[in-house]
Formats: C-alpha cells, structure tokens, sequence
C-alpha cells in the first residue's frame, strides 16, 4: 500500500498534474480581484478556488503518510506545508491584507519544477558570497553618500540634503532610471566637473559590483547543476551495481544446481 502510494506521489504525471493546479489556482485568484467577474461567477470561482485547496491538503496528506516523520527532513516539503496551511488559516472579512496571502500558493510551482528548485537552491547557496559584496557595496554607498552630501547637498538638497537622501540619489543614479537628465545635468549646472564623481561611481557599482553579484549567482546555479548530476550519475551506477549483483546471485544460483 504504501509503496504503491510513493509511486503515485513521485510519478511524473502527478507532479505534471499538480502544477497545473497550481496556475489554474493562481489564475482564479487573479478573477477574485475583478468586480466585474465576481458579481457574474463568484460563487463558480470561490468553488473551484476551494477544490485546488483540497487537491493541495490532499498531496500533503498523501506525502506524510508514506513518508511520516521524514517528510520534515526535505526544505521543499517544509516549504509546501506552510504555504498550503496558510491558505488554510481562518480569515475574516476584516482581514484582506491576510487572505490575499492565499496568492502564495502559486510560490509551490518553485518545488514542482526542477528547473526552477535549481535557480532557488543556487541563489541560496551563492548568499555566503553575495554577503561580502553587499558589505563592499555598503561601503561604496556610504563613503559616496557621505562625499555627495557635502559637496551637492548645499545646491540640491532635494537629491543630496542628508545621508539618507543621497544615499537614495545613487541608488537611483546605480540603476541607471532617469540619473543623466533627472540628476546628474542639474547638479551639473552648478557643479561643472561633478561627471567625474558621478562616472566613476557608475562604473564601480553597476558595471563591476552589480555584475559580480550576477556572476557569484551563476556560479552557484552551475554548482548545484554539477552536484545534481554527479547525484545522478552515482545513483545510476549504484542501480547497475545492484542489477550485476542480482544476476550474478542468479548465475551462481543456477551453477549450484547444475
């Protein structure tokens, strides 16, 4: 029984189905937010949104019977079992911030699809990494911060009167939204050489830092990628080894009775 309950539940074609529960979910939830859809189907929708809720609590039944206590050890069951009991929460009508968090349940395509566990597990295991660079990134908003304020804050005190303000300023300026003309040339009127402030940071931070942010994510997603596939090659060898052992048990059955 329960054997036949774990080929079930690890079978393709029930995470296949599962998932397309899931965006058929997400997209009711989206028709809640129209007036126009909830005055002619509500009750429709508000039902079928209530069967997902079944289909999910079921999976996550099914799953702790056949793997009991171990189900807890995986973080993507974890992951599964807060989102679906949030949806389960009772949630008055004076709470639509808390019922609109039902919306998390569409964060479970993340632990169906491989593809996308990937790119979660990579970028967590790049956060070591990206800690020392957001240190060092700290560090250049700061010192800028502290340069910007002094030197632009008397003149345009709208982008750099305090800290806090111009620290914003180049975080806008880093992204690159509206920093020539909504920024930097205003300043430039009254500062004429404030390019060769302005430039450098650009470089430094979006260009060089933003960048290795992005490459320590990348090299992480390739590990984990590696580390899936040396998974799968050991575990395919040991299953040869195990298939060579039975027939050679067999053989060496087979040459006893002879």
């Amino acid at each position: 029984m329960i054997t036949s309950l774990k080929r079930f539940i690890e079978a393709p074609a029930t995470a296949n189905f599962i998932l397309c529960v899931i965006l058929f979910n997400a997209a009711l939830l989206g028709m809640e937010t129209s007036p126009t859809l909830m005055s002619k189907a509500g009750a429709v929708i508000l039902l079928l949104d209530s069967l997902c809720l079944v289909v999910f609590v079921a999976e996550i039944m099914l799953k702790l019977v056949v793997y009991r206590f171990g189900f807890f050890k995986t973080g993507w069951n974890i992951f599964d079992f807060v989102i679906v009991a949030i949806a389960l929460l009772p949630f008055g009508q004076g709470l639509s911030v808390l019922r609109s968090l039902r919306i998390l349940r569409l964060l479970r395509v993340v632990s169906v699809s491989p593809n996308l566990r990937r790119v979660v597990e990579g970028f967590i295991a790049a956060l070591p990494g990206m800690g020392s660079v957001v240190i060092l990134m700290s560090l250049i908003f700061y010192v800028g911060s502290v340069i910007a304020t002094k030197v632009f804050g008397h003149s345009h005190p709208e982008f750099f009167g305090s800290l806090g303000g111009s620290a914003y300023s180049l975080f806008q300026i880093m992204t690159l939204e509206s920093w020539s003309m909504g920024i930097v040339r205003p300043v430039m009127e009254v500062h004429t050489y404030a390019w060769a402030f302005f430039i450098p940071f650009i470089l430094v931070t979006t260009f060089s830092v933003v960048n290795l942010l992005v490459g320590l994510i990348v090299n992480s997603m390739h590990d984990v990628g590696n580390k899936e596939a040396a998974g799968e090659t050991i575990h395919y060898r040991d299953d040869v080894l195990a298939r060579l052992g039975a027939i050679e048990k067999q053989l060496d059955a087979l040459a006893k009775r002879e």
